[in-house]
């Protein structure tokens, strides 16, 4: 059934490879990350299975690594959930594993529990960016030390920080896009208040079923009446089976 297709889009697939790893493409792709008017273009990224799922260990094809790191080239910096940073190692990476230079790696922690042993994104490259609650950033700050910088940003009514304030606070440092590479719970908060311009979802060909496991997007409530409109944009196939879906979102729907 996906013959034909799956030809036409691995076609399509090779001709966006060629074109985004020359020069002129590269300054095209990262020219259309900054569209989009004023203010900082928030994009979301994450591999997900088809039934939603983002984790536990759930990691894309080579494939899809190369495009994540292309996306961190081609954008300004990466927020992360503090949870993220719990639960793993990330350094948010760029081509070739190398590290790319002035760009912004930040975390995102209402709690102010920030693991520091062992993290390699504290002992490579610039120092990350640490956003918390005005209550925790004191002791937090003190506990880091020179290690990351620490942003004091207000509360949402919602319980959760500020995500405008910490986009403003990018953009007063000359950010101009961002990535937004989860949790669920990262990802629910930005789209609940309204700061995701569109979503670059990588559907793997696998399953989950596990009840527990992190979806794309976790929260107490829904995100509209019941649902949160999107627009596709485009949607490419590739031979490992993956679908690299981009959507836009339809803010206020």
């Amino acid at each position: 059934m996906l013959d034909s297709m799956g030809k036409k889009g691995l076609l399509v697939n090779e001709k966006i490879r060629v074109y985004q790893e020359s020069n002129a493409g590269q300054q095209a792709f990262a020219a259309g990350m900054a569209e989009g008017g004023d203010g900082v273009k928030v994009t979301i990224i994450a591999a997900g299975t088809i039934c939603g799922r983002i984790g536990p260990g759930l990691t894309g094809s080579p494939v899809d690594r190369r495009f994540l790191e292309k996306m961190r080239a081609a954008t300004d910096a990466s927020l992360l959930g503090a949870e993220t940073l719990r639960q793993g190692d990330p350094e948010m990476r760029g081509p070739d594993g190398c590290i790319v230079p002035q760009r912004v790696r930040g975390f995102m922690t209402l709690s102010g529990d920030i693991p520091l042993a062992g993290k390699k994104i504290f002992e490579h490259g610039p120092r990350p960016l640490i956003f918390t609650g005005e209550a925790t950033a004191s002791g937090l700050r003190h506990r880091v030390g020179d290690l990351a910088q620490i942003v004091s940003l207000p509360a949402e009514c919602a319980g959760e920080l500020s995500l405008a304030a910490a986009l403003a606070h990018l953009e007063k440092i000359g950010v101009s896009s961002v990535l937004i590479e989860g949790g669920g719970r990262l990802n629910y908060a930005c789209l609940r208040q309204g700061v995701v311009d569109e979503i670059l979802l990588t559907l793997t060909p696998k399953l989950s079923g596990d009840r527990n496991a992190a979806s794309l997007c976790s929260g107490p409530g829904p995100l509209g009446d019941p649902f949160l409109s999107l627009t596709l944009v485009s949607c490419e196939t590739a031979e490992t089976g993956e679908l690299f879906v981009k959507y836009c979102v339809n803010k206020g729907s």
